[in-house]
């Protein structure tokens, strides 16, 4: 792939895009629910235990220097006050979609980056300073209004929708940052390396060993040469991105569905870990079910206490009904127990790949299968008719309503929805 090949959408002859990242966002839902936590410093944790980290801090614990992935243990040496609180993130999610509805008032969003995060593209009469500052302060004031004091955001401007995500880091809490086509490349040069979204701590490194240390050294790179450094087309388009230039968004398919989750302690005998992978497989079987995708292949893989990831992965017919993925998990099960010899389990991680569009689905009958195709069609017809039916009982009556070889207990209130930051739930997931 040529430079040329990327395609930059536009020069930066103007201001083009407003971004909205909330600060602290998961803690700051917590203080506005929760009066007493207001002004104190609040930690968000996965589950109740001393060896989780923090998934979320609010600013008054990031002052001790609590932050996200903080271990509990050494935040609270940090921070002796700190408080820590269990993540509610059916809550995260229904402020977001509130966050939404009040932004569109003042501006329409063009992208949901994140659980926290939108994109909004200016229109011609939004370009200036003076209208996109007017725009900051109204979302600003509506959302102070309408969702709470205590969620709050900063706002960057900028060309491109890259740079506007940089502003976004450069005045918080609540800033409000603005840089125009004569800002740049200027005001990015007081920035360090690992402020720019897409180096993290492993290509700071590789960009040192090049001999770059600063954004002014970066900046003096050509195309092709940060190409080189970062080792693929990336580096090439960071020096568009730092520019302000616009490229256009890769378009992904969806490969998969799944779940993980840590284990609390007393959750990591190997029969308390198989509950937790039941769950998880029912879960990421409904979710397919209303997404209507039909799965190929499933994985599990755990990671153990004191060793090794183990993993293993089986194919099968295109199946979306809990029963076929049940019974696969329980095959690879008994496997990796031979190999894990009754070790205690930390994580647990369940993937339905190869992923098919039930509309585009045609079945083949399994010309292995013991079954004749007419009793294996109405097998597979009945089980997923079954799957179908309990998902109507959980979100008619809750979640867990009815559930398959197993009762509601510790297995299912630890496997809720979670949100990874590149990935919003949708509410329906919380009674799956």
């Amino acid at each position: 792939m040529t430079s040329a090949s990327l395609n930059p959408l536009a020069p930066p002859l103007g201001l083009r895009w407003l971004y909205v990242d909330f600060n602290s966002y998961f803690a700051s839902v917590e203080q506005q629910l929760d009066p007493r936590l207001r002004g104190k410093p609040v930690a968000v944790i996965p589950v109740e235990t001393e060896s989780t980290c923090a998934i979320a801090a609010s600013y008054e614990a990031k002052a001790y220097g609590v932050k996200t992935g903080t271990p509990v243990w050494e935040a609270k040496k940090m921070c002796p006050g700190l408080i820590c609180v269990l993540g509610r993130h059916d809550h995260y999610v229904e402020f977001h979609e509130r966050i939404l509805d009040e932004i569109d008032l003042h501006i329409p969003v063009t992208k949901v980056c994140s659980i926290d995060e939108m994109a909004c593209q200016l229109m011609k009469n939004e370009m200036s300073v003076e209208r996109t500052t007017e725009i900051a302060k109204s979302i600003k004031a509506g959302i102070a209004k309408n969702i709470g004091e205590y969620v709050r955001c900063s706002i960057g401007v900028a060309p491109s929708k890259y740079l506007a995500k940089v502003a976004t880091d450069m005045q918080k809490p609540d800033g409000l940052t603005i840089l125009t086509p004569k800002d740049i490349p200027g005001r990015l040069r007081s920035l360090k390396l690992r402020d720019l979204p897409g180096i993290g701590p492993n290509m700071e490194k590789r960009i040192n060993q090049a001999g770059i240390y600063d954004i002014s050294a970066l900046l003096n790179l050509q195309p092709k040469h940060m190409r080189a450094v970062w080792g693929s087309i990336w580096g090439e388009k960071m020096w568009y991105y730092l520019r302000g230039y616009d490229l256009a968004d890769e378009e992904t398919e969806r490969g998969s569905v799944g779940h993980s989750h840590v284990l609390s302690p007393e959750m990591r005998p190997p029969a308390q870990a198989y509950n937790i992978a039941r769950r998880l497989t029912m879960k990421a079987a409904a979710r397919l079910r209303r997404m209507n995708y039909y799965a190929g292949v499933f994985s599990i893989s755990y990671r153990l206490e004191n060793g090794p990831r183990l993993g293993l992965e089986t194919r099968c017919e295109p199946s979306q009904d809990s029963f076929t993925f049940l019974q696969l998990l329980d095959n690879l099960w008994r496997e990796l127990q031979k190999e894990s010899k009754g070790a205690r389990i930390k994580k647990v991680n369940i993937v339905l790949h190869g992923l098919t569009d039930g509309k585009d689905l045609h079945i083949q009958p399994d010309l292995f299968s013991p079954m004749k195709p007419q009793a294996e069609n109405k097998q597979r017809a009945r089980n997923e008719k079954i799957s179908a039916a309990m998902d109507t009982l959980n979100r008619k009556f809750g979640r867990d309503t009815v559930l398959l070889g197993m009762t509601a207990g510790k297995a299912s209130a630890a496997t809720g929805s979670k949100i990874a930051f590149t990935r919003i739930p949708d509410m329906e997931e919380f009674l799956e």
